[in-house]
């Protein structure tokens, strides 16, 4: 019971994508009329959203979420762009512009003692780091595996650089519009909408090709089969036992 009661609570995948993009995107692209909730408003509430959940995710985990802080700072920027009337412009740069500067820092810190890898994927919340490093250790294989932690530093940074390209491309397709106009905020919505799907699903499918890079590493220099490593693996099939 004590094991259980130590182990982080995981983030909702499903209700960080209905609070950090689907309800936004519907706020912003169908109630900015002025017959709803008008321009600023829609932009305030829309923008309200991720910021509420990063800092409820935050209190509720005891953790700093790297994505639900991706999230906080993206809206925004976003928010006052609009509300401050910049140029449009801007949101292509600042679309681009927070996740290369997230690539470029998980590619610095490869060369350092603290890579980002390890907090973003090899971790004591997927994979069960003591059992790993000790079986390293006896077979004598730990050099070679912090090669395979390098290369998977460096697919994870491309993963971000990906991102970046898309959503430059994204933003100067769908945003036409001045950012002082109704149809910026509906575009702004859309543009949320489309980056689940256009830039959200590649970066994804690229990160997770580089999770199971590392697990087959794992595999190779440590002779454990994946459902060993895992966290919480050993305890359902327990469960499941009883």
């Amino acid at each position: 019971m004590q094991v259980d009661k130590k182990q982080k609570k995981k983030e909702s995948p499903i209700l960080s994508i209905l609070l950090n993009i689907v309800i936004p995107s519907l706020v912003m692209s169908k109630l900015s009329d002025p017959e709803y909730l008008g321009d600023v408003n829609s932009v305030i509430i829309a923008i309200a959203f991720p910021i509420v959940y990063g800092i409820y995710d935050f209190f509720d985990r005891k953790e700093i979420s790297i994505i639900a802080v991706l999230g906080l700072v993206n809206v925004a920027l976003t928010g006052g762009i609009k509300l401050l009337h910049l140029p449009s412009d801007l949101i292509a740069i600042k679309e681009a512009a927070v996740p290369g500067l997230i690539g470029i820092i998980v590619f610095i810190s490869t060369f350092t003692k603290y890579p980002l890898v390890e907090k973003l994927l090899y971790n004591d919340t997927l994979l069960d780091i003591n059992k790993i490093e000790t079986q390293l250790k006896f077979r004598n294989t730990k050099e070679l595996f912090n090669k395979r932690l390098r290369n998977t530093s460096f697919m994870l940074a491309g993963s971000f650089f990906l991102s970046s390209a898309l959503n430059y491309i994204l933003a100067k397709i769908i945003i036409k519009s001045e950012s002082h106009t109704i149809e910026f905020t509906k575009e702004l919505g859309q543009m949320t909408a489309w980056s689940w799907v256009v830039i959200a699903l590649p970066s994804t499918i690229v990160m997770m090709a580089a999770l199971m890079y590392l697990i087959k590493g794992v595999k190779e220099f440590t002779g454990f089969e994946m459902q060993e490593v895992l966290v919480g693996f050993e305890e359902e099939k327990k469960e499941e036992g009883k």
